[in-house]
């Protein structure tokens, strides 16, 4: 007996250490009862400690990935990460105005963890202007938010909620801000805007080194649950529920010496 799940695209960079990027994107799929696929655009060298190199693919080769699959699949919901450079960024969009997906999440990924930089600097602008007007759902951090809106990183609720409405201003149909780089140690707050509705989505803070991923998760999480649920509201709900318990299992893992993964299938592992 055939099924038919909903099937989620991931359009991201790899990450060996298995933590982020497409293959974090693919185990959230699994975890949460999509059918993933991936196109990928960058390589990367990394581990839990960092990022040593990033090869990009060549944005032909990017192209035909993506033609080739919408040729054959029919595609939910894609998620797109990591783009590395303009080059991706032009290319990825280009790729988008012919297949028009249904929904796309976009996760405007800049810097990782460890901290280092994983979009270069001048290919912001294109990110703004290229995918996020695309975006059903753009999900950056605070500091990704202020890159995009080149602004101050936000410090309190006010500059939260206006930077919020900036990133709609720029052309997203819906914005949940990430909160999780605030200086509240209580709870991660993130605030999710959906035209005249603002929503802020708070859970007390899970205390851990290990939450290598956590972006990537929760975007690719929002992907997998929309064709599953009535509401963009609700699929970010339990999106986020299921980011906080891959974080409270975190600790559960031991992969690597720095920034561990969160544990995507905490649900499964945890009743042998």
């Amino acid at each position: 007996m055939s099924t038919s799940p909903p099937v989620a695209l991931t359009i991201a960079t790899s990450d060996p250490s298995g933590g982020a990027g497409i293959q974090a994107d693919l185990k959230t799929f699994s975890a949460l009862g999509a059918y993933g696929t991936a196109v990928l655009v960058a390589l990367t060298a990394q581990n839990t400690r960092g990022v040593t190199g990033i090869h990009v693919i060549p944005s032909s080769f990017i192209t035909e990935q993506i033609d080739t699959l919408f040729a054959d699949v029919h595609v939910d919901a894609v998620k797109i990460g990591m783009l590395a450079d303009s080059a991706v960024i032009h290319t990825v969009a280009e790729a988008l105005r012919r297949h028009r997906p249904g929904t796309v999440v976009l996760d405007p990924v800049m810097v990782a963890t460890s901290g280092d930089r994983l979009l270069e600097k001048d290919a912001v602008r294109d990110l703004r202007e290229q995918l996020v007007p695309m975006a059903d759902l753009l999900t950056p951090n605070l500091p990704e938010a202020a890159a995009l809106l080149d602004e101050e990183t936000a410090r309190t609720r006010a500059e939260v909620e206006r930077q919020a409405v900036g990133l709609c201003a720029l052309g997203a149909r819906r914005v949940l801000l990430k909160g999780g780089h605030a200086e509240d140690q209580d709870e991660s707050a993130d605030l999710y805007v959906d035209g005249d509705t603002m929503t802020w989505l708070r859970v007390p803070r899970v205390l851990t080194r290990n939450s290598h991923g956590t972006g990537c998760t929760l975007s690719s999480a929002v992907a997998a649950l929309r064709p599953q649920r009535p509401d963009w509201e609700s699929a970010v709900r339990d999106a986020k529920d299921y980011v906080t318990d891959a974080l409270a299992a975190a600790d559960t893992l031991a992969v690597g010496s720095g920034n561990g993964p969160v544990h995507h299938f905490h649900a499964w592992w945890g009743t042998r």
